[in-house]
């Protein structure tokens, strides 16, 4: 099948605070790029206030520069099917670092050897590099399951609400320069600049993801560049207060330190830059020692992509020996629950594997589809179930402030 060549018309950038750039979700997927819909509830504990004129309460949605969900399924479906032995095997086999935890050097020694970070590098790259066109069958293109903002929205429109808000948190204004760390396919940099006006400067690990997000920012006529690299491989690649904002969506949970890449990012960031995060913790509830939470976190970590653990309070101390001053740390989800779009995701994506596991018993596609749809769809429920437990969370926010003066150290 080739892929539907795709055009984007010019969006009109106001320095209005927020906006995104998906589409809709799988029941939705007729909606063209340019649609605007109006969501009848208020973003959920966010600081967007009105936009573009909302005075009635209402927001509306900036969809303009996202892509059309059926022209990236069939290009994500013709990536897959012409994918070759290797480059599944070595996707299977890049699951093994999950069962592994950056807090434990000993076991990343014993199971990789002394240079075991860059066999980890590999293994990401080689899992990232075929899971960004599985996710893109269906409505996590992004590669992440947004907050809870609004109960009758989608997932796609839950991500663009979200995406706002950060917009709002960080003060996004015209002409600014912002780091994205793990910006994916750049969609949510097109959405960035699209909404606010921003300069956006994305980091990735995955040069296929890097070669898209090019492709599609290009496209929409934006000057947003996009940077392969590790995150964990410090420095970036960045002159000292380059940045006047920085956000990172669901980037953390492959970070080897993140008290040493704050402490970086703060180097990047000018006096008085705004930190926005969203990320994986495990909560206070979470007992490893119990075996029911032990086994649901040992299932969930490698469908989550997580090799590390971190808390909310482990973040905080993080940023806060950085320099940082925290100014809001919570769960954004209303009622502080991802659970309903985990479980919509979680149910799109087992009816697509039905559909596959039927065509590849007919031969009419190659057998890794099954192998690939089987993997990536291990273990939802037990993904619903930590989270209604409220024992993990992937949407747990951070905002953090550089100082415009370096903070002293307590005594």
């Amino acid at each position: 099948m080739a892929a539907a060549t795709e055009t984007v018309s010019q969006p009109t950038i106001t320095p209005a605070i927020p906006g995104r750039n998906d589409s809709s979700d799988s029941s939705r997927s007729s909606q063209t790029s340019t649609e605007k819909v109006k969501l009848t509830s208020a973003l959920h504990d966010s600081s967007l206030g009105k936009h573009n004129g909302g005075h009635d309460g209402r927001n509306q949605i900036d969809r303009s520069v996202s892509p059309k969900r059926w022209k990236t399924f069939l290009k994500a479906f013709k990536h897959i099917h012409n994918l070759t032995p290797k480059e599944v095997d070595d996707f299977m086999a890049s699951y093994e670092i999950y069962n592994l935890d950056w807090a434990n050097e000993e076991e990343m020694i014993k199971a990789f050897g002394p240079n075991y970070q860059e066999r980890v590098g590999d293994c990401l790259r080689a899992y990232y590099s075929v899971l960004n066109h599985l996710c893109s069958l269906g409505d996590v293109e992004k590669m992440y399951i947004p907050p809870l903002m609004d109960k009758k929205a989608s997932v796609l429109d839950n991500q663009l609400l979200y995406e706002e808000s950060i917009a709002g948190d960080i003060g996004l204004k015209p002409g600014m320069k912002v780091l994205d760390l793990g910006c994916g396919r750049g969609r949510v940099a097109a959405h960035m600049t699209s909404f606010s006006g921003v300069q956006v400067t994305g980091l990735n690990i995955d040069a296929n993801q890097i070669a898209q997000a090019r492709e599609w920012n290009e496209r929409c006529g934006f000057s947003n560049e996009f940077v392969i690299h590790d995150q964990n491989d410090l420095p970036l690649p960045f002159a000292d207060e380059s940045f006047d904002a920085f956000y990172e969506i669901q980037a953390l949970s492959l970070c080897k330190d993140p008290s040493a890449s704050f402490k970086e990012i703060y180097r990047l960031l000018k006096p008085g830059a705004k930190f926005s995060l969203l990320d994986w913790v495990s909560l206070p509830p979470y007992n490893p020692e119990d075996p029911v939470h032990a086994g649901l976190m040992r299932r969930v970590k490698p469908l989550i992509g997580a090799v590390g653990t971190p808390t909310p309070a482990s973040f905080e101390k993080a940023l806060m020996d950085a320099g940082f001053t925290v100014t809001k740390s919570d769960n954004p989800s209303i009622d502080g629950l991802q659970a309903p779009l985990i479980d919509k995701v979680d149910i799109y994506f087992r009816s697509v594997r039905r559909v596959i596991h039927g065509l590849v018993r007919i031969h009419a596609l190659p057998p890794h589809f099954k192998v690939l749809i089987d993997r990536l769809c291990l273990d939802g429920q037990a993904f619903v179930k930590m989270d209604n437990m409220r024992l993990i969370t992937t949407t747990y926010r951070i905002i953090a402030e550089k100082p415009l003066k370096p903070l002293k150290p307590s005594v």
